[in-house]
């Protein structure tokens, strides 16, 4: 066992993010065998990931505001505080903050050895962000 030491905050790189996006890295593989990531990213109002996805998918724990989620095809769903979405292996989705307050989320997938950890698509428009949340597509 050993205490890893503490990796600086990074700013995301605007080829995947609109907006001002930070990255805490909490787990990255150390050896061999290792595919486990983690990490605590928070948004600023309105920012958001571009169009991207996992090849074993991505969990996020939203621990602080309130983030939006689509999948491509579907509805934009609100999740707030407290709870956790799944995005499937090899689905294309984005996540960011809703409009009006920070939001942070810790981050959690797997990579296969020698596999890139996510496949970036285009950036997210402001109308793909902005379009209409209805209660149905929320729960």
């Amino acid at each position: 066992m050993r205490i890893l030491p503490i990796p600086p905050t990074v700013k995301n790189p605007p080829e995947w993010f609109t907006g001002d996006v930070w990255l805490d890295p909490v787990v990255s593989p150390q050896h061999d065998g290792q595919r486990l990531h983690a990490g605590l990213v928070r948004f600023a109002p309105g920012a958001r990931t571009a169009w991207h996805s996992h090849p074993l998918g991505q969990t996020l724990r939203v621990v602080e505001g309130t983030a939006r989620v689509q999948a491509r095809g579907g509805d934009i769903v609100e999740v707030r505080a407290g709870e956790t979405v799944s995005c499937p292996p090899g689905e294309e989705h984005w996540h960011g903050a809703a409009p009006d307050s920070f939001m942070t989320h810790l981050a959690l997938w797997e990579t296969p050895e020698g596999a890139e950890s996510a496949t970036w698509g285009s950036h997210v428009t402001d109308d793909e962000y902005n379009a209409p949340i209805t209660e149905e597509s929320n729960r």
